[in-house]
């Protein structure tokens, strides 16, 4: 997954037929009509999202039938041109918690780190990464969806830990992914909280230095819409931001960054605004240098007939949830179409402090309304293009340089 190439454009699939319980019914034909509305878009790559539960029931059986359903819809894929990521513990989706019953209530124990747990959770990824691993479309596994959100604040029964048990639970899953699909692209993701609390034990070096390449989820629900409004330059800049945070901790200059989900969620985006925000959100995301792919969230709506789902998540899709294209499809396939080339460097970068590297405590103000934050995005409304460079990296000529960056700034000059 070089970031030298122009950038990729995908989206992660919601299956019409079911939501993420289609794996409970199974229906290829009904996939492959999904996979015929994707493909119709121009797009090149998907997401897709076993369910742990349903794949590893017990903690000694992953089923057998479950992968060959997951093979089956990556081969489907590929008769489309359409790549395939997979993610492997599901996990959080949508607000609802996918989690085995061999980790609850009578069994209730640290996922990150109780060693039984731990042995079979990389057992499940290494058994699909394996079962994967000789399909020519294949790009590589996800560890989870947002796993982070299981180990503090908000979750009303975390799993604690601190951030050297986060790291060591990284490194044995993806090392799990490799031993299944050597030389694929393996990455994990976090949702926001890791770049923006300084408390949270999953954090930005993790993100940044663990796996393939970075990956970033961007939702403006976070308080910048909030703060800034459905059509702010915060708002529309965000994706951008996340991605230009993460480089200030990659230890390789040119480590690719994976937008791996953006949305259009309302009422932060109003519906009739949603095909602007796409078209703001992906220009401005393309203009990071070593910008992987931007893989948007999601591909169709999800069916009013099933219940419980935060309002937001109804309308997300790119199509209705009888594969229409909506005015937000229309934008991605129209970015889809156009030449695309990797960004040119950005020449000012913005100092940020937040104290240690490997723990950045201070992040706090990184988020919606805090001071890096907030000076960030003054850079943005006046056109600088503006990096993100961590303080101890400030002196390092071979370092700036190799980033293309010319000119720092701090918090207070801007």
């Amino acid at each position: 997954m070089s970031s030298s190439s122009a950038p990729r454009f995908g989206v992660n699939y919601t299956p019409t037929n079911g939501w993420f319980h289609h794996w409970l019914d199974f229906d290829l034909d009904e996939i492959r009509a999904d996979l015929d509305s994707l493909a119709a878009l121009g797009l090149d790559h998907l997401r897709v999202f076993p369910l742990w539960p349903v794949f590893q029931p017990n903690r000694t059986l992953v089923r057998p039938r479950a992968i060959e359903q997951l093979v089956q819809l990556v081969d489907a894929a590929g008769e489309r041109g359409l790549d395939v990521a997979v993610d492997g513990l599901q996990g959080h989706l949508s607000s609802f918690d996918f989690v085995p019953s061999w980790t609850t209530t009578w069994h209730r124990r640290n996922i990150f780190t109780d060693p039984d747990v731990v042995e079979a959770q990389a057992a499940y990824l290494s058994a699909l990464a394996s079962a994967l691993s000789g399909r020519p479309h294949f790009l590589g596994m996800t560890v989870g969806n947002e796993v982070n959100q299981f180990a503090g604040a908000p979750h009303p029964d975390p799993d604690r830990i601190d951030r050297e048990q986060a790291g060591t639970w990284l490194r044995r899953m993806l090392d799990a992914c490799e031993k299944g699909a050597p030389e694929r692209a393996h990455v994990h993701a976090s949702y926001d909280v890791a770049w923006y609390d300084g408390d949270h034990p999953f954090t930005p070096a993790h993100s940044a230095r663990i796996g393939a390449m970075t990956a970033v989820h961007s939702w403006v629900f976070d308080g910048t819409a909030q703060r800034h409004g459905h059509d702010g330059v915060p708002t529309e800049q965000h994706a951008a931001y996340l991605i230009e945070l993460s480089k200030a901790w990659a230890e390789d200059v040119h480590r690719p960054v994976w937008l791996q989900e953006v949305g259009a969620p309302a009422p932060h985006v109003p519906p009739e605004r949603a095909a602007a925000f796409t078209d703001a959100t992906v220009a401005a995301a393309l203009d990071c240098p070593d910008l992987w792919g931007i893989t948007w969230w999601c591909s169709h709506d999800v069916d009013r007939g099933l219940a419980d789902f935060p309002e937001l998540e109804y309308g997300l899709g790119l199509l209705t949830h009888d594969r229409r294209v909506k005015p937000a499809g229309e934008v991605v396939a129209r970015w889809a179409a156009r030449p695309r080339r990797a960004a040119a460097p950005r020449q000012v970068g913005l100092v940020l402090d937040a104290g240690d590297v490997e723990g950045a405590p201070l992040r706090a103000q990184c988020a919606p309304g805090g001071a890096y934050f907030e000076a960030w995005m003054r850079l943005a409304a006046r056109g600088s293009r503006p990096a993100s460079v961590l303080v101890q990296r400030v002196g390092d000529a071979g370092y700036l340089a190799g980033r293309g960056i010319e000119e720092v700034v701090t918090v207070g000059d801007v």
